[in-house]
Formats: structure tokens, sequence, C-alpha cells
């Protein structure tokens, strides 16, 4: 999960659908990056929202950088034009067979074999 998805779902800023998607992972154990809690709890937010994030960090599985997390984000910056940080979750994603959630899908896009949602863009259910 990168950080503006854990934002913008703690401000309840999706549609239905996308607040219903965002309650079934984080009501099994959201999967984050190192970096992605480095962003979230290094952000200089009010103590209202400070302690609304670590309590979200503290809930979560943090993945801490390994040898081949750090391999794969170096042949990602070899390949593709991606900032670190984005690098860094993306390869955490990619190693662990994870699904990246993120609003931030244009910096994802070229990178093949990452499965990126955005919930921002998800539809209700037809009925």
């Amino acid at each position: 999960m990168d950080s503006n998805a854990v934002i913008d779902y703690l401000g309840g800023r999706f549609s239905a659908a996308g607040m219903a998607f965002m309650h079934n992972i984080v009501d099994e154990v959201p999967v984050v990056s190192v970096i992605t809690k480095i962003e979230l709890l290094g952000f200089n937010a009010p103590a209202q929202h400070q302690l609304l994030l670590n309590s979200f960090i503290e809930d979560a599985q943090v993945i801490g950088l390994t040898d081949e997390i750090v391999d794969t984000c170096i042949a990602l910056r070899k390949t593709h034009k991606i900032k670190l940080p984005d690098a860094l979750i993306a390869a955490t994603a990619l190693v662990n067979g994870l699904t990246l959630i993120s609003r931030n899908t244009v910096d994802f896009r070229k990178i093949q074999l990452l499965q990126v949602v955005d919930p921002h863009l998800l539809e209700p259910p037809a009925s």
C-alpha cells in the first residue's frame, strides 16, 4: 500500500466502492513497505493525525528492505524513469507477490508484472 492510499483511506476520500475495497484490506492485515512507513510517519501532521497514522502502522505488516528487494529496485531504476521511493515500493510488491494500492498509477504503469489498483477508480458492483 502506497502512502497516498493510506492517507486517502484514513481521510475517507474514496468513493463508497473504494472505501469498501480498502476496508476489506485493512480488516485483514494491511501490508506496507518500510518506505511507506517512513513517508507516513515522517509527515509533519497535527497530533490527532499523527496518532491515527501511528495506529495504522502499528496494525500493519511492515516489510523491510531485503537484498532481493534492493536488487529488484536497482533493476527498476535502470529500466524505468522512477523515483527511488516509488521503485522501492514497487520492488517490495513485486518480490512479495503483492498488488500495489496507489492513486499514483502513472509512475508504475510501465513496470511489467506489477499489478496496481487505484481505489479512486473502483466502480460500485452492478445491481
